[in-house]
């Protein structure tokens, strides 16, 4: 048992972070006994890796923002300053205690459309991390330059559309969405779809676009938000994830399990949706994203690699479709990023 209690400090011993935040702190330190024995429970035993010595393990969905000391150069967006420690040194050790070799980098809505922290973060780590920047839907439609620009001179090689950016009453399938869209199918650059307030509401933008621009390659942002169905109508948002699948070109991040799970770690109960999205799409367009820092709260960052492999294998997935979940999907996405060693 020793062990174990030994694993369990592991997590929470982020005070030695010099930008830990106190809310962070607090909201550790008020983790319940009974989390912690499930977190023991799921964890002793876990590290058996279930990739092949070969592959790499790659985050499909993290975010980076400026530390205090550095938001005077890359200052937040006014009310959107944030609460959590998320600065790329604490990111990259994070990495490193989970052997995480390599990640996504979506733009955090706490720099909104000031890329320029995230790109020094891709100067820096040119071989480490890949860019996500995130579509302006201005309608006079400067989004589509600024696009462009981001792809060809700033490793950007994925575009985030946030429907709630859009101005009021406006669908991601006006003209400047579909203009960004297209652009970005023209780019090779996939897009990226946050459905915060369910996929239902999203759905048939989505089919429009993807019928209407079939080159431009789509990943549906933590499996559309879509939650184990539980009444009729999530049940209906959970069919039409699945029927997504129809459009070869859509991609699934089974990412930030926190927020699509109805229970706490290691979010067992998401064993059949990634039994039926790894049916319906195939683990080679299913990829694995942890939704740091947000996950460092809720379960720690090398636990948020843990729970998909102890779901996977409650899901009976072979050791095939976990090197594909865990980084060769997104390494498909973005040939030549991440090099085997």
């Amino acid at each position: 048992m020793a062990a174990a209690t030994l694993r369990l400090t592991i997590p929470f011993a982020l005070s030695s972070h010099p930008l830990a935040s106190p809310l962070r702190f607090k909201s550790i330190g008020n983790e319940t006994a009974s989390f912690r024995t499930v977190k023991m429970a799921a964890t002793v035993g876990s590290d058996t890796e279930t990739t092949s010595s070969t592959s790499r393990v790659i985050d499909s969905h993290l975010h980076v923002w400026a530390s205090p000391q550095e938001a005077a150069t890359y200052p937040y967006f006014p009310g959107q300053e944030p609460t959590l420690t998320g600065d790329v040194e604490f990111l990259l050790k994070n990495m490193e205690d989970a052997r995480v070799d390599g990640a996504l980098i979506v733009q955090p809505i706490n720099h909104k459309f000031d890329h320029s922290l995230v790109t020094s973060v891709l100067k820096k780590y040119p071989s480490k991390f890949v860019g996500c920047c995130l579509a302006n839907p201005a309608e006079d439609g400067s989004g589509v330059k600024e696009l462009e620009s981001l792809v060809l001179e700033s490793n950007y090689k994925a575009v985030r559309f946030n429907p709630y950016l859009w101005p009021s009453g406006q669908k991601m399938t006006n003209a400047v969405g579909k203009a960004m869209f297209s652009k970005a199918g023209e780019l090779g650059v996939p897009v990226g779809f946050m459905c915060m307030k369910g996929l239902h509401l999203h759905i048939a933008e989505i089919e429009e676009l993807c019928t209407e621009f079939p080159k431009t390659t789509v990943l549906l942002d933590h499996a559309g938000f879509c939650k184990v169905p539980e009444n009729g109508e999530v049940k209906h948002t959970y069919t039409q994830l699945l029927e997504l699948s129809r459009f070869p070109q859509v991609y699934v991040k089974f990412s930030a399990l926190f927020r699509i799970s109805r229970t706490g770690f290691p979010y067992q109960d998401l064993t059949p949706l990634l039994s039926q999205v790894v049916s319906s799409f195939g683990a080679n367009r299913v990829m694995w994203g942890s939704d740091f820092p947000y996950v460092v709260l809720e379960c720690g960052y090398k636990e948020a690699k843990e729970a998909v492999t102890i779901i996977a294998k409650q899901a009976s997935l072979s050791s095939s479709d976990m090197d594909w979940i865990l980084g060769k999907t997104v390494m498909q996405l973005f040939p030549g990023q991440w090099a085997l060693p």
